[in-house]
């Protein structure tokens, strides 16, 4: 691909080197100056650990043909350069365009939001599905396009990673692809070039702040999505924005839109809303009610949270011009997401209930709890702990929402990475203590341990909820990475019981 290929629409250009030859040939797109080969086009930009402007020397001595910066000291004669405002923005888009813009061969739905993402992916996917739609998906738990699973490493993958998977998706012949677009891969630029059409949010709670400092960022960030739709893109495809109507950050973004902007909500001004909403062990009812009409929807999926979830996704369907009979044939078909809320079933019947569940904010736990209070009869015991070098802030706060609506709380070992666990344990309990709380509080840094202790506490008609980790199957102590699935602990505990 020429060199003027590769640049064709990119934001920020400021200007290049007199003479460059837009026209030479590129042999490969790179970020990693060990990668360079002859006639590579080498992308330089500060990454957490290294700064990519330090290689320029080593990636033109392998015979790079180009250098996209963002560091005008770095603009030399001896350099073929291009210098951009914002190089990961930049990069983002050399890529998409690498692999011929693959977003504008199908439609493209984004998912943004504290909680929720997966869920949502997961449910438009299958909406999809079922009306015969060819469907990819990237997110936290799989990549996907119809039965061929995609490698996964992030929410969001990496800008090459990225590019290289829509590319396979669409040589696929999907007629769309549902992806997760998280907060971190917004501020990073990883989805640019890429031509949304619907762009979701779920909601906005406190998580991340290591990354972003304040909400106030993290919100502008998730913003970032809805301000790319256009309404004059390259497709000839509708645009639109599907927002919380009863989430508070929805006014932000919406003034963020150029596009249509359809709400969904419990509020009776919601485009889209559910009423007479039946939650119970069995699973979920509620009408459906939009264009003022009303249509009877069941779900095997518990939960409050879960009705918003699939009011989400039916908007975005609708949007799409689903048919209301196909959106309630997939809602009523779904199984829950692995570590969504996922009920553990072990090979012999006990007379109580277990769950594993990825809430690891406060929002996240209190939904969680308050789902399992909703369909529990007896008591709610929580298992539940703080990842390691991540937001501290949030640690007391999930102390005490755990405290306040359960029952007993065992506080464990998340992924403490090289933090001290007990440390960890310490700050979630400042929360935990207070005339408001509720629970019986336990400590057990080891999480196995905590794991069996929950279920060896529980009695008939209780409910046990293992917070934190969800679909993950490993867990991270000091510099080791090792095998640990909550699901397999659980169920092994459970049969292990003597009920």
């Amino acid at each position: 691909m020429k060199l003027s290929e590769l640049m064709a629409g990119v934001d920020g250009v400021i200007r290049q080197q007199s003479g460059l030859e837009c026209g030479k040939e590129i042999s490969l797109v790179t970020s990693d100056s060990r990668k360079v080969i002859p006639g590579a086009f080498f992308l330089c930009f500060e990454g957490e650990h290294s700064d990519g402007h330090r290689f320029i020397g080593d990636a033109l001595e392998k015979g790079a043909a180009a250098v996209v910066l963002q560091k005008e000291e770095c603009c030399l004669a001896e350099v073929p350069w291009i210098l951009v405002r914002n190089s990961r923005q930049a990069a983002g888009q050399i890529f998409q365009n690498s692999q011929g813009r693959p977003s504008l061969a199908m439609g493209m739905i984004g998912v943004t939001g504290t909680n929720g993402k997966t869920t949502v992916t997961n449910m438009i996917a299958s909406i999809l599905e079922e009306n015969q739609k060819k469907t990819g998906l990237l997110g936290t738990v799989e990549n996907r396009v119809g039965s061929l699973r995609l490698p996964q490493k992030l929410t969001t993958p990496d800008s090459p990673e990225l590019a290289a998977l829509l590319r396979q998706i669409a040589d696929q012949g999907a007629d769309y692809t549902v992806m997760e677009v998280s907060s971190h891969a917004l501020a990073q630029g990883r989805v640019a070039g890429v031509e949304f059409d619907l762009a979701v949010f779920t909601n906005l709670t406190q998580d991340h702040l290591d990354y972003h400092g304040t909400m106030a960022d993290y919100l502008n960030q998730k913003a970032k999505l809805f301000s790319s739709l256009s309404p004059q893109g390259a497709k000839k495809r509708k645009k639109a924005a599907i927002l919380n109507f009863d989430d508070p950050s929805s006014m932000f973004l919406a003034d963020h839109c150029r596009v249509p902007v359809i709400t969904y909500g419990l509020n009776p001004l919601s485009h889209v809303r559910a009423e007479n909403l039946r939650l119970a062990a069995q699973g979920t009812q509620f009408e459906l009610i939009c264009a003022e009409r009303s249509y009877p929807v069941k779900m095997k999926l518990h939960g409050r949270f879960n009705v918003y979830n699939a009011l989400a996704s039916t908007a975005a369907a609708l949007v799409e011009g689903v048919p209301i009979g196909v959106i309630q044939r997939a809602l009523a078909g779904l199984r829950p997401v692995p570590g969504r809320f996922q009920q553990v079933e072990p090979d012999k019947e006990l007379p109580f209930h277990v769950f594993v569940d990825y809430s690891h904010t406060p929002d996240s736990l209190v939904n969680c709890i308050t789902t399992a209070r909703e369909i529990c009869r007896g008591r709610v015991i929580t298992v539940f702990g703080a990842g390691g070098h991540r937001d501290k802030s949030k640690r007391p706060l999930m102390g005490n929402a755990a405290a306040r609506l359960s029952d007993c709380c065992i506080v464990t070992s998340d992924n403490p990475r090289d933090e001290e666990p007990q440390a960890i344990i310490e700050e979630i309990l400042t929360g935990m203590a207070g005339p408001q709380t509720r629970a019986r509080v336990y400590k057990e840094p080891d999480r196995h341990k905590a794991i069996i202790q929950a279920i060896g506490m529980a009695q008939p008609g209780d409910t046990v909820l293992i917070c934190g980790k969800g679909h993950e199957n490993y867990q991270i102590i000091g510099g080791e990475t090792l095998h640990f699935d909550d699901y397999e602990e659980a169920k092994q505990a459970m049969e292990n019981t003597l009920i």
